[in-house]
């Protein structure tokens, strides 16, 4: 996008800098003036079902757990992990999956969960980093959702080299299978001759910036298939048990919000174009 929406955790992220974390949906302050002294990437979720391939004695790895001290800050694929301190929105002794839920105290969105008694999971889509000394500036929430997606896949599909996806809730469902299929896609659309300063294009509620007749935007080409309603229910089974699959775990609220984003642009396509081989069609900003 002409405007720097998405940023990656593992480029932005530094050691002994300030940061305040602010919940992405209303702006309100989650985590203030917070130092790290190390920032590291974790590894996939999936490395502890690897290690009996690895080693011909027991895990070596079974009584270790990867939990962050206080001045930590371990990043995930869709999430980062941080000490919980002394943050008052965070249930003290959960008892059930509901109240490990992390919300937002403005307003009640889930930003994360609770994964250990001092550690808390935020994910990428639910809440924006900044440095201690700027200001919050709010982001259309779809534009956002869908960056920081696109964003994931991009850098998966390159580290790793799997371009399908299952998008997972927090609830354990799966909801979309994602197939990417282009990563260095050019959108151009004709801005027109309105004299304001933004534009609604047929994106959703993204707001571009008016740069002359014509505007252009990197973006990612992918094919879904939405797993609602028990839809697609084969396919999904087939994909979780697949080596090539990579599953991607957002809040389930955002698994429908990104299910919407996808439809909303599927159907801006021209007929035509709206389908390949039963998967629909989308451009997401990358």
């Amino acid at each position: 996008p002409s405007v720097d929406v998405v940023f990656t955790l593992r480029e932005s992220l530094k050691p002994n800098k300030n940061y305040i974390f602010y919940c992405q949906s209303c702006g309100d302050v989650v985590v203030k003036d917070r130092k790290f002294l190390r920032v590291l990437p974790l590894p996939s979720e999936d490395w502890s079902d690897l290690v009996e391939e690895w080693c011909c004695h027991p895990d070596p790895f079974a009584r270790s757990t990867l939990h962050p001290q206080h001045g930590d800050c371990f990043l995930g694929e869709t999430f980062f992990l941080l000490n919980s301190g002394n943050e008052s929105h965070v249930p003290e002794s959960p008892k059930s999956k509901e109240n490990t839920r992390v919300i937002c105290r403005r307003c009640k969105t889930m930003l994360g969960e609770t994964v250990a008694s001092d550690t808390i999971k935020y994910y990428v889509t639910e809440v924006v980093i900044q440095l201690a000394e700027g200001s919050f500036s709010p982001t259309p929430r779809s534009q956002f959702v869908q960056s920081m997606v696109a964003q994931c896949l991009l850098e998966l599909s390159s580290a790793k080299s799997t371009f399908r996806f299952t998008i997972k809730g927090d609830n354990g469902k799966t909801y979309i299978l994602i197939w990417l299929l282009n990563s260095d896609t050019l959108l151009v659309e004709s801005l027109g001759s309105s004299s304001s300063h933004s534009v609604f294009t047929s994106f959703g509620d993204i707001l571009m910036p008016r740069s002359g007749p014509v505007g252009t935007w990197n973006a990612v080409k992918v094919l879904y298939q939405p797993c609602i309603k028990c839809r697609n229910k084969d396919l999904a089974d087939a994909w979780e048990n697949d080596m090539g699959v990579h599953p991607l775990k957002f809040p389930s609220e955002t698994c429908l919000e990104l299910l919407l984003i996808l439809g909303l642009s599927t159907a801006s396509l021209p007929p035509s174009l709206r389908c390949m081989n039963s998967f629909q069609v989308r451009n997401s900003f990358c």
